[in-house]
């Protein structure tokens, strides 16, 4: 039972009568002498139509003088006419029940109502008195019966919530002690915490749009349980006590760090307040100037580094690691400001990737040591640009990565050119010109560009969500251009020869000498040999075999340079979408097939000479020499045509100058690539002991979970849709520690109420067990 509930039937329990020698009362007369129920009459008209107020005439509020009173208890008043079994309640404000005895002193406008204390009865406490509001709440004897304490902040706490009070439910109350802070609480969200960041982020905002007495209950909150006063100490002093994280502002901080864009106005006020620079010990990450002075420092020795050797370069990028990356665990690095050093953990990777290098062995030697570890170095380069944002950070990124990676590329190209020269073209072999073996339910998706260390990226996407993969090393047809090495990935290609090279490189159909150049011819070679065309979003016949291609990668590396870092996780997550679409409307597997890698610098890749007047057409990394021209390039044979020959640029130049991103030359980057192969139906069953959630608590927007059984390796989401990973409403998904507790904060707070599916995963991605809630709680178990 509510309080709410509790109160009304006090008041019409106070009508009760003995039939056998009494009459029905004409009324309940509510005495209140000091107005400490006033504010919550309203509420309880709501519930009491037989409710009326002595006061100035408001028919709306059901309002009036003392003999309107009186006509409503002679039910005379048209609009309020009540059945006979319905005992009108009369509210008296500033009254007490001495004032209705004392009759001959009993002031005038009273005096209409006096003789109704003996036609009526009068809702008292078992003593005679009045209620009072602490009376009731305490008392065991017609009121509620709980523990209330009787100091003088308490006995305003509980007048300022009392209409907050009113939908408390009382058993939970029972054998608790309710002081100011119980009272209080009800007046703010229930989280003193988050209450107090919000005001911090936006200190007018949010006491003016919150009633007088919730402003105080707030401040009351603050003193009592933070031992700080939000009025008389004001914003700033909070903003200097929260970046200081010292006694209880350190759980205060962790709570801002769990979801620092809510508060997206505090970083500017800590910048208001001056940081203890000169104190060694204090702990200075919670000022933003702090954060702001070390990236400044990190971005001055990166640019140094480029007056360095590489090898010498590669030991200053380790040192700098050490320093910095702490830096990257702070709420800074959360919130993009911490950029340099989120780049740095990259350029760490790609320094340290540089010191294996590929120039030795045989072409199989080269392509075991970029496979097992290689690309990993060339993903570096990508990542670490993901973080850059203006172009004095990208000067400093770029720089390193032109000091240690330009040169280990350059080696490992060189070398391979080297190797093929003398040892054949490993692709002469792998890629010979015979069609695919294919079965119904098999759909090829091409990417253009698609290189190998994003491949790999992709390869962690699909098994994260429990596809399973298959991989094959495929070496790119030469040139390493679209034009040459698409038709060599078709399963047309035995359909497809090269007559005399042409200068854009393209192959024709063997049997008709039409050129592919266009697309046109290649798209109706496939076609008639029964493979269908699926356009974007197409499905197309599960039952036979299908031909797909996914928006480039190629054209976004010429058309975005150095800038293609920043798009690669769009670009795969939208290659993932497609990839599950076909799978889901029931194709078997997706084979995945590229033609090309690339070289990628910042800055431009180094310039090789090459004058216009030798070349029929020269391309960045490739080039057709004109006939007789004497030149001392290297030339190699065509893919399709090993009678016609090419060249290609040394090394990791281009023969373009200022050229970011090029392909079409001999390289790892460029002609290493993969074909994989993604499978239907991935498994949703979890090898391993069951687990079962054993506790659930929410504390504001944080939702805490205990987990039994074998939880090694999960992970705990919340999703509006369970088996959806999109629908996630958390900040991030948190692994459960070793103690078996789980915790996520929902960022969005328009989003408390909604029902919700609290879920576990494991590395896969898949579901392990799952349980509805209410965000921000209702439910806990």
């Amino acid at each position: 039972m509510k309080v709410i509930e509790q109160i009304i039937k006090a008041l019409r329990d106070s009508a009760a009568f003995n039939l056998d020698y009494q009459v029905s009362p004409a009324c309940i007369l509510w005495p209140d002498f000091e107005r400490q129920w006033e504010s919550i009459i309203p509420h309880l008209q709501q519930e009491l139509p037989e409710l009326f107020v002595l006061g100035t005439y408001e028919i709306e509020n059901k309002s009036g003088p003392a003999i309107w009173l009186r006509c409503i208890v002679a039910n005379t008043i048209e609009e309020f006419k009540m059945s006979k079994n319905c005992i009108p309640i009369l509210y008296l404000p500033g009254v007490s029940r001495q004032a209705l005895r004392a009759i001959d002193s009993c002031p005038e406008y009273l005096k209409p109502l006096v003789e109704l204390q003996y036609r009526g009865k009068i809702w008292s406490q078992a003593n005679g008195k009045d209620w009072t509001t602490l009376a009731f709440l305490k008392s065991d004897q017609g009121g509620l019966g709980l523990d209330v304490a009787q100091d003088y902040a308490t006995l305003n706490a509980i007048q300022s919530s009392l209409y907050r009070f009113l939908d408390e439910e009382i058993e939970p109350l029972k054998g608790r002690y309710l002081n100011k802070d119980y009272f209080n609480t009800l007046l703010s969200s229930g989280d003193t915490v988050r209450d107090l960041l919000q005001w911090l982020n936006n200190e007018h905002s949010f006491r003016t749009t919150r009633r007088v007495e919730e402003w105080r209950a707030f401040v009351e909150l603050c003193k009592s349980q933070l031992g700080f006063d939000p009025e008389n100490d004001g914003a700033l002093t909070g903003a200097e006590k929260l970046a200081s994280q010292e006694g209880v502002w350190k759980n205060i901080w962790e709570r801002f760090c769990e979801a620092p864009r809510k508060y997206e106005n505090i970083p500017n006020l800590i910048r208001q307040t001056i940081p203890p620079i000169d104190d060694l010990f204090a702990d200075k990450s919670g000022w933003p100037q702090w954060n702001e002075r070390e990236e400044d420092d990190l971005r001055e020795e990166l640019l140094r580094i480029s007056e360095f050797p590489p090898h010498e370069a590669v030991k200053r990028i380790s040192d700098l690691e050490e320093v910095h990356k702490e830096r990257r665990k702070t709420v800074w690095a959360e919130m993009g400001e911490a950029p340099l050093a989120c780049a740095l953990k990259w350029l760490a990777i790609l320094a340290e990737g540089t010191k294996y290098s590929l120039a030795s062995g045989t072409t199989n030697d080269i392509m075991s040591g970029y496979t097992d570890q290689g690309w990993v170095t060339d993903c570096a380069v990508l990542k670490s640009l993901e973080f850059v944002s203006n172009s004095i950070d990208y000067k400093a990124v770029s720089s390193v990565i032109r000091t240690v990676y330009l040169p280990w590329a350059e080696e490992s190209a060189r070398y391979l050119q080297q190797t093929v020269e003398s040892q054949g073209y490993p692709g002469e072999i792998l890629t010979q010109k015979n069609s695919y073996t294919v079965s119904g339910g098999q759909c090829i998706l091409f990417v253009d560009g698609l290189r190998y260390d994003i491949a790999k990226r992709f390869i962690e996407i699909v098994n994260k969500y429990g596809y399973q993969t298959e991989e094959k090393i495929r070496w790119s047809a030469l040139p390493s251009v679209t034009a040459t090495a698409k038709p060599a990935v078709t399963p047309v290609r035995n359909l497809i020869t090269g007559k005399e090279a042409t200068v854009d490189f393209e192959p024709v159909i063997a049997e008709t000498g039409q050129s592919l150049k266009g697309g046109y011819h290649l798209r109706k070679l496939l076609t008639d040999s029964g493979w269908q065309i699926l356009k974007e979003d197409e499905i197309g016949e599960i039952k036979g075999n299908g031909w797909t291609e996914f928006r480039d990668i190629d054209h976004a590396g010429h058309e975005n340079g150095w800038k293609l870092a920043k798009r690669i996780n769009e670009m795969l997550d939208e290659l993932y979408q497609r990839v599950r679409q076909l799978l889901e409307a029931g194709w078997k597997k997706v084979d995945i097939v590229t033609d090309h890698g690339w070289l990628f610098l910042p800055g431009g890749l180094p310039k090789a000479e090459l004058p216009k007047f030798l070349t029929d057409n020269k391309w960045g990394r490739c080039a057709a020499i004109k006939t007789g021209a004497i030149n001392e390039e290297r030339l190699f044979p065509w893919y399709w045509n090993s009678e016609q020959s090419f060249a290609l640029a040394d090394g990791i130049s281009c023969y373009h100058a200022g050229e970011e991103y090029a392909h079409g030359g001999l390289s790892l980057q460029e002609c290493l690539t993969m074909e994989l192969s993604i499978f239907s139906n991935p498994s949703n069953s979890f090898e391993g002991d069951s687990i079962e959630l054993t506790d659930i608590t929410w504390r504001g927007l944080r939702c805490n979970v205990a987990v039994d059984g074998d939880f090694s390796g999960l992970s705990l989401d919340i999703r509006t849709q369970p088996a959806n990973p999109t629908s996630s409403i958390v900040m991030n998904i948190k692994p459960i520690k070793e103690s078996g507790i789980g915790s996520v904060v929902v960022e969005n707070e328009s989003l408390e109420g909604i029902e919700a599916t609290i879920v576990v995963i494991n590395s896969h991605g898949q579901l392990v067990s799952q349980v509805k809630t209410i965000v921000g709680g209702g439910n806990e178990r």
